[in-house]
């Protein structure tokens, strides 16, 4: 059930700049940077999408010559029809060997999220510890997002080749004609909206769902469903918010990080290597998300250190939240201590009290 509990994106932002700053300064320790960048690469690892460069349809040859393509085209695809159980044979095996490169990706970056995700709420750097204790969340993480993974390019593969299809005359032709505009228009209405979605599954599993995952220690459908039934009712106002704010963050780091790159001759931007020097970007990046979950109710406090009062809107006279991952004991009564004492011995009246002793 969703609470009246009021959450707001810029507060998040303030505290998550305020543990970015602490994690990353406060001292400042090479060490950790290194181990926590490297936790960072990892989490990273397998996030990538589909995509490509941009069309240049000023040099597209279908929309500014109509003469018949050159004789080499026949030849390849002649060639191409001659050989077709040998070209399908050597397609499947390089289909196999990206899907199984991808998924080793995949399950590198589900453990790496969690590996992270420990880092910045503990403020530690750490591999072999966080790497063992996540072995059956990141494991659940990974096969659901290998399963999205595989439905999405199953799906985009078979719009394409309709696509395909339809518009080989057009490309026999060399004439972009009303067969060719069908088939991009086609790929476009069924493509776009299936990455978005696909999209933004994986935002709602990095950002929210592995928090969850870690915190309760369940499988991904578990978290995702706390998700929807816990904290999606009664915000989608906010959360889509939160997600505007992040892209324009997004925006923002990105530049920061293509300036970097540039500004080192590209050594900044090395694999791993820019996960360490541009650490504190994906520290507040990571902050962010937990920062926002952090204002849906004390459950949900998992930084090891609680922000400031003007990031949260309560006093500082408040016990900071439990640990991440553990559990908060409460407090014996006032007057009591932790062992147990035994019962006041009254005797009884018409007796005579023994003096006191000294």
């Amino acid at each position: 059930m969703a609470s009246d509990r009021s959450v707001s994106v810029l507060d998040a932002v303030e505290s998550a700049l305020h543990h970015t700053l602490r994690i990353c300064f406060s001292p400042f320790d090479l060490k950790k940077w290194f181990v926590l960048g490297f936790c960072a690469f990892l989490a990273a690892l397998g996030e990538g999408g589909p995509g490509g460069g941009a069309a240049n349809f000023r040099s597209n040859p279908f929309l500014r010559r109509r003469e018949p393509l050159p004789p080499s085209f026949d030849h390849i695809s002649a060639w191409v029809m001659g050989h077709l159980t040998l070209v399908v044979a050597i397609g499947a095996v390089v289909v196999l060997l990206g899907v199984a490169l991808g998924a080793l990706l995949q399950w590198l970056g589900s453990r790496g999220q969690f590996m992270f995700l420990d880092g910045v709420l503990r403020n530690r750097g750490a591999v072999t510890e966080p790497w063992r204790r996540f072995r059956k969340l990141g494991n659940s993480l990974f096969l659901l997002r290998f399963l999205l993974g595989l439905v999405g390019l199953a799906a985009v593969t078979a719009i394409s080749a309709l696509c395909l299809f339809i518009a080989w005359p057009s490309i026999r032709a060399s004439v972009f004609g009303g067969r060719g505009l069908l088939a991009v228009a086609l790929f476009v209405v069924l493509v776009v909206p299936l990455v978005l979605i696909l999209l933004m599954i994986n935002l709602v599993l990095a950002d929210f769902v592995v928090p969850v995952m870690a915190r309760r220690e369940i499988t991904v459908m578990a978290g995702f469903r706390a998700f929807r039934e816990e904290l999606l009712p009664g915000r989608v106002g906010a959360f889509l918010l939160f997600y505007l704010l992040k892209l324009f963050l997004a925006l923002a780091a990105g530049v920061i990080i293509t300036l970097g790159t540039c500004i080192t001759c590209c050594i900044a931007g090395l694999p791993y290597l820019s996960s360490v020097v541009f650490l504190p970007i994906f520290v507040f990046m990571r902050a962010y998300s937990v920062a926002f979950l952090e204002q849906f109710g004390d459950e949900w406090h998992l930084f090891s250190e609680a922000p400031p009062a003007s990031a949260t809107g309560t006093s500082p006279e408040q016990p900071p939240p439990p640990q991440f991952g553990s559990v908060a004991e409460e407090p014996l009564p006032q007057g009591l201590s932790e062992e147990i004492q035994p019962p006041l011995q009254v005797p009884p009246p018409g007796e005579p009290q023994p003096p006191p002793e000294g």
